[in-house]
């Protein structure tokens, strides 16, 4: 059941003809946690938000966030809502994201830190942040 009152800024098939190429759409019980968490620790940019959707923009991607209640007739509701920690095995690595001050504000914030900032041998300096849902999300610069 959606708990929005107005129309959105779009249309949900209108928006998807601005998306492209591979899309993440993350399922949250709040969205108000989530849009802090990606402002203020990842820097992303909220292009809309209500209380059961919000389009996310930053560092040349778009991704979704959707609260579980707009899921509530579609069948994989049920594995989500039981299942914890969300979105285990999955790294939503952000690059361009400095890992340095996005540990910084999580660290301010009493997110979890997974690992610290450090250079990896693959080239990349990162660290790795679990947000509110428990999704594992890897600032990331190529250094």
């Amino acid at each position: 059941m959606k708990l929005r009152k107005k129309d959105p800024w779009k249309s949900a098939s209108k928006y998807s003809k601005d998306l492209s190429g591979l899309t993440i759409n993350l399922l949250v019980e709040d969205i108000k946690h989530s849009i802090h968490f990606l402002q203020k620790i990842i820097n992303a940019k909220i292009i809309y938000q209500d209380p059961d959707f919000a389009a996310i923009e930053g560092f040349g991607s778009r991704w979704c966030i959707h609260s579980y209640h707009t899921y509530d007739n579609h069948p994989y509701i049920n594995i989500i809502k039981s299942s914890k920690p969300k979105g285990l095995g999955i790294e939503l690595r952000v690059i361009g994201c400095d890992p340095d001050r996005a540990e910084e504000r999580a660290r301010k914030e009493n997110y979890i830190i997974l690992s610290n900032s450090m250079n990896k041998p693959h080239g990349m300096r990162e660290c790795y942040i679990l947000d509110n849902n428990g999704f594992c999300w890897v600032p990331s610069i190529l250094v």
